[in-house]
């Protein structure tokens, strides 16, 4: 087994488990590092806990909900607002946090009635919403408050409400995976199957593991829509609260984000038998195989190669672009969960860039097999990093770029090593194939961004040129490319706009007749 040491962790044994170098020939069998284990006292993990992954991950999405915390201040603020999942009711669930703001004499006498006070205020304060979700922490768990009681007595006095309650305390699992898996059994359990779907087409679905960041789900529910199938809920990017209690109506479970949500749908099949397909929006030929199965699925591959078609025809030649200016550039893959998977072998085979360092701060054993399976030897693959082994990483890879969270991008930029966001993006969405050209521009520019340029100068020792002169990103790509190359009359930029999500939210889409159209239900009336 080829583990990995570093420098900075040579005090803690163990993390040697944790890194590996993947060799030539070598495969999961023989470079895989431990992971989802309990993080090693004093190595100062980078994971989030699993009421974060419950709310801030899984919950907060829900667009017609009241996300409300039972604990202090301070848990609901750290889940709020730092990934884009944007809606279209105007953001409702981006714009407002809520929490009880426990403090000590609640510890010590109970916050039962607080949260009540709570929730009628926060009802009150939007009358329009008539939906909350509750969150445990630490603090009530802790200390025993029965959630579910308060919120059933709330429901009693107040009938026209429904409140769902997730009980996943920080401590309930190894890292925000665990919150992943707390928040789809208690949603099944508790609210699958209280709403009757209404059925509108002879396809549908229920999209599971997406998150609409920065647009994702609607660019993805486009495709669905212009091949005739009905998405009944989202779970939950974009996802209403109600039709996510008729996820049992659907024909096919369609699943992204395998890491965060293949619990419900395990049990949507196993309890009411709807089948499981698994999909990849990202990169021009996982999409198109995705849009492939799911035609097949229902038998309208047609519909699906139309679509195929017209997208590859329209983005294909500006995604080409960006490849040819990316090709050979490195980059740590770092982030977090599936998408080091999901990104590992497209990035490189669509646009070129080498992937030196995959790693994953909360993800599973199944996510580093498919994540090392899929990228280059030579990569270092790493399993619950640390700031410092980060460092190190980077010192020693000199990657171009790294796509990572906010916080160990921060720590990049000091460094003089660009990033960007691959959990909240920087200018999505990054699904579809139009995103994808999206992705591959935000990667050019930061790569290329002439300011940049100026932050690998150390002012304190090295001299500063004065005889550069003007500088744009093409003069810096395009300097080492053939005239043939940079002369294309069919390669182009990105010529997409700055929203691409909204003008989704306005367009028409065809109407198929349907097949398979249940008899109408015999009334007394009727009768």
């Amino acid at each position: 087994m080829p583990y990995h040491e570093f420098d900075c962790s040579k005090c803690i044994p163990e993390r040697k488990m944790h890194a590996v170098d993947k060799g030539p020939d070598e495969n999961i069998t023989s470079a895989l590092p431990l992971g989802y284990l309990n993080t090693i006292p004093g190595t100062i993990s980078e994971r989030g806990c699993a009421y974060c992954g419950a709310k801030h991950v899984i919950g907060t999405p829900m667009k017609d909900v009241i996300h409300i915390s039972h604990g202090p201040v301070g848990c609901t603020y750290d889940t709020w607002q730092t990934k884009r999942y944007i809606s279209d009711n105007d953001n409702f669930q981006l714009k407002y946090t809520f929490a009880t703001d426990m403090k000590e004499k609640h510890i010590v006498f109970g916050a039962e009635g607080v949260l009540k006070k709570n929730i009628i205020e926060a009802f009150d304060a939007h009358p329009e919403i008539k939906r909350m979700t509750i969150y445990q922490t630490c603090a009530s768990a802790l200390i025993g408050d029965d959630i579910s009681a308060v919120a059933q007595d709330v429901m009693d006095e107040r009938p026209e409400v429904d409140i769902f309650v997730c009980n996943s305390p920080g401590f309930a699992g190894p890292s925000q995976s665990g919150g992943h898996h707390k928040i789809n059994i208690a949603w099944i359990n508790q609210k699958v199957g209280t709403v009757e779907p209404k059925i509108t087409s002879d396809h549908v679905i229920n999209y599971v593991g997406e998150y609409n960041i920065q647009g994702d789900q609607e660019v993805m529910v486009d495709y669905f829509k212009r091949m005739g199938i009905q998405v009944l809920s989202t779970f939950t990017g974009n996802g209403s609260y109600d039709d996510l209690r008729s996820m049992q109506g659907a024909h096919l479970n369609v699943l992204e984000c395998a890491r965060s949500a293949e619990y419900i749908c395990n049990e949507l099949r196993v309890r009411y038998g709807i089948p499981r397909l698994d999909i990849d929006g990202f990169g021009f030929e996982p999409l198109s195989d995705s849009l492939r199965k799911i035609g097949m699925f229902f038998g309208i591959e047609d519909r699906a190669e139309a679509i195929i078609a017209e997208e590859v025809a329209r983005w294909k030649p500006e995604l080409d672009w960006y490849k040819e200016r990316l090709k050979g550039k490195k980059v740590c893959l770092w982030p977090g969960g599936s998408k080091l998977w999901h990104w590992a072998h497209v990035i490189h085979a669509e646009m070129g860039v080498e992937v030196v360092s995959l790693y994953t701060k909360f993800g599973h054993q199944g996510d580093m097999e498919k994540g090392i399976a899929r990228c280059e030897p030579g990569t270092l693959a790493i399993d619950d990093p640390n700031e410092l082994e980060s460092l190190e990483a980077m010192y020693k890879l000199k990657p171009d770029v790294i796509f990572t969270g906010k916080r160990p991008g921060e720590v990049a930029k000091k460094i003089r090593v660009p990033y960007l966001n691959a959990h909240a993006y920087h200018n999505g969405p990054y699904k579809g194939f139009e995103g994808w050209v999206r992705f591959a521009r935000d990667i050019y520019n930061a790569i290329y961004s002439p300011i940049h340029q100026l932050a690998k100068l150390d002012i304190s020792q090295d001299p500063i040129p004065v005889d550069k002169g003007f500088l744009t990103a093409k003069m810096l790509s395009d300097s080492t490319l053939s005239p043939e190359i940079t002369g294309s009359g069919e390669m182009r930029e990105y010529t997409g706009g700055f929203d691409s999500v909204s003008k989704l939210r306005e367009r028409e889409y065809p109407v198929f007749e349907r097949k398979n159209i249940p008899a109408p239900v015999a009334t007394e009336e009727g009768e």
